[in-house]
């Protein structure tokens, strides 16, 4: 069972948890996430602190953040960014450092807000974070990139036991888990600027929905669709001149 973890993490749990290392090892045993244990993850560099109100930051979701910086550098001179739905804060954190600039953060979750503000504080990030719920947030200042990695799965899809002590707010949508992508593109009328980069992180068996619900609200736009390294559909770059 214990073989998934690496012998530097076994390490430091044991240094975390000298008196209790063994009951550590059998929360692991019942799919405790490991992450949480230790309380912090890499994500593209970065540290990132996570428990139980963040979803633990995935290794895909970096090769989201580097697809929308190579779109950035060749399509947008001033990046303003907002990352909608943005949990532990790793991606507004990466983006923020990558480009020195200054990223918007929104989560309807304070206490990951609270949490993902420690992390921007360790990283030394510039980040201006949002306690809001999208359906109700109207910016003062509009934005010409948004990143999103929204809840997608549906309450019918099967995942992975571990995920039970993440933050099911932030992983199940409803409308077969399209809810998030509709409520962004509907809003992002008034979010972004005429000339736009939007950057979606979609479940593997939702591609084709996202894409038609994208030609509905930008019809003239260049959509371009990647995979992961599991070969699933896993990113949509939306590009408005």
């Amino acid at each position: 069972m214990f073989d998934k973890y690496s012998k530097q993490d076994l390490e430091i749990l044991k240094r975390m948890y000298p008196n209790n290392y063994n009951e550590q090892l059998n929360r692991l045993n019942n799919g405790y996430p490991i992450q949480y244990l230790i309380g912090n993850v890499d994500f593209y560099g970065y540290k990132i602190m996570v428990n139980e109100n963040v979803l633990i930051p995935r290794f895909e979701t970096e090769y989201l953040v580097s697809d929308t910086i190579k779109l950035i550098n060749n399509y947008i001179d001033n990046p303003k960014i907002i990352d909608i739905c943005s949990g532990s804060g790793c991606i507004a954190i990466a983006l923020s450092k990558e480009l020195n600039i200054n990223v918007s953060a929104l989560d309807i979750s304070n206490d990951a807000i609270e949490l993902s503000k420690k992390s921007a504080i360790i990283n030394n990030a510039n980040i201006d974070f949002i306690n809001e719920d999208i359906y109700k947030f109207n910016p003062k200042n509009k934005y010409n990139v948004l990143i999103s990695n929204p809840p997608y799965i549906d309450k019918n899809e099967y995942v992975d036991i571990s995920t039970k002590y993440e933050p099911q707010i932030a992983l199940y949508a409803k409308d077969d888990g399209l809810e998030f992508y509709k409520i962004i593109l509907e809003k992002s009328k008034s979010i972004l600027t005429k000339k736009n980069i939007i950057a979606f992180e979609i479940g593997s068996n939702q591609e084709e929905k996202v894409v038609d619900l994208i030609k509905n609200y930008f019809p003239k736009s260049n959509i371009v669709t990647k995979k992961d390294l599991n070969n699933l559909d896993r990113y949509i770059f939306i590009i408005n001149q």
